[in-house]
């Protein structure tokens, strides 16, 4: 992965770790151990669909470019369809509590798209590919 999609990744990984981290102590303060754990696993579950989701992008962008806008609607979409799946599955479970995995859920993929949109705005990308001169002591 390029540097500049790792760092993307990164900014957008972070702060959705530190919010998981956040609804892990609450969870747990309010619910208990299941309540953390819950939590927990919803921020892994949201950092790996996403990481995921944003390594598939990036490389639709630079082996189809002219497919990535359609690429990029249907990703969310199924990453919201695969969340809401997830929600549904765990909805009975006695492993964790179901309402700190589903706030969480909510809460991680909220904090993943705001960090990835304020990621990809603040990234200074070249539009145009700068030409390699053949003869770079010649001037014209």
């Amino acid at each position: 992965m390029p540097s500049n999609d790792a760092r993307i990744l990164a900014q957008a990984a972070v702060p959705t770790a530190a919010v998981g981290v956040l609804a892990a102590v609450v969870s747990g303060v309010v619910a208990g151990g299941k309540g953390a754990i819950g939590a927990i696993v919803a921020t892994l579950v949201v950092i790996l669909f996403m990481g995921i989701g944003l390594y598939v992008l990036q490389r639709t962008a630079k082996s189809f470019p002219h497919l990535f806008q359609a690429m990029g609607l249907m990703l969310y979409t199924a990453q919201l369809l695969l969340l809401f799946v997830f929600v549904a599955a765990f909805k009975n479970t006695t492993l964790f509590n179901p309402r700190a995995f589903a706030v969480t859920l909510v809460a991680c993929t909220l904090a993943w798209i705001a960090a990835q949109a304020r990621a990809h705005m603040t990234a200074k990308v070249l539009y145009v590919e700068p030409e390699k001169s053949e003869k770079s002591g010649q001037s014209s």
